[in-house]
């Protein structure tokens, strides 16, 4: 039987505000977080200042994955509040075995309840601007099949996810990066522009020197790539004080659109 009351279900790595959540009815199970005081729930009582306030005092919490028993206690919510299908996006497989674990689970329950589980290949802001284009669709009554064989396909195809650090100090703690290359970037300033690869891991396809260089960096990364049709989206992290950036890369991107 089609489903006909279709949830939305991801992970905490989409970084959804509890309004935007609530007000699109998408489940969330959040990842876990070690710190050294003990393991938290991501989004549920440890939050992103929380994390930041530790990485700024010098620790370094770890993630891992969310528990199996999360997943399945979701998934009971789920068909409590009378859904017959659910979509799931998930964090790129490429920086989380997330996905892989949640299409497991989703294969033991697909006899109770259909789950279709997508790899966003992506995270963050690549993730949450899919699910909310997901909720306004099955708001607009878009069906299960054009939903899951179509649409989701199409949105992850077209999420491009560009963005700038301001420290290479976290890439190098957790490995990304080499202790070396961390302190000569950090040195001279270096600012990578990392994007993710076709196989969901990060990848860096510029380098520039000072943040005031990022902006025009991050207009030439959406214009090289040809598409037919740009909305510009912007997530700031703990960048307080730099919104000004933003506001010069939107005014850049409008006058080369014009």
């Amino acid at each position: 039987m089609t489903p006909k009351k279709i949830a939305l279900l991801t992970d905490s790595c989409a970084d959804l505000s509890p309004e935007l959540i609530a007000e699109n009815h998408i489940y969330v199970v959040p990842l876990r977080i070690r710190c050294a005081d003990g393991e938290y729930a991501d989004g549920v009582d440890i939050r992103n200042d929380g994390i930041y306030a530790r990485l700024h005092a010098g620790e370094i919490p770890q993630t891992s994955l969310p528990a199996g028993e999360d997943f399945e206690k979701v998934l009971r919510q789920i068909a409590a509040a009378g859904y017959d299908g659910v979509i799931a996006v998930m964090l790129s497989s490429g920086l989380s075995g997330t996905y892989n674990l949640v299409r497991l689970i989703a294969e033991e329950c697909s006899g109770v309840l259909p789950v279709r589980v997508y790899d966003s290949l992506s995270g963050s802001l690549g993730m949450g601007m899919t699910l909310l284009q997901l909720a306004e669709d099955i708001r607009g009554c878009m069906g299960w099949e054009e939903l899951t064989e179509r649409r989701v396909p199409q949105l992850l195809r077209g999420a491009h996810a560009f963005f700038s650090v301001d420290t290479l100090e976290y890439l190098q703690k957790g490995g990304r990066i080499g202790k070396v290359t961390a302190t000569a970037g950090t040195l001279l300033q270096i600012k990578p522009l990392l994007t993710f690869a076709e196989d969901g891991q990060l990848q860096s396809v510029a380098k520039v020197r000072g943040r005031n260089q990022v902006k025009d960096k991050l207009v030439d990364a959406i214009y090289t790539q040809n598409y037919d049709f740009i909305v510009v989206n912007f997530a700031n992290g703990d960048m307080v004080g730099h919104t000004g950036v933003y506001y010069a890369i939107a005014k850049a991107v409008h006058a080369v659109d014009n």
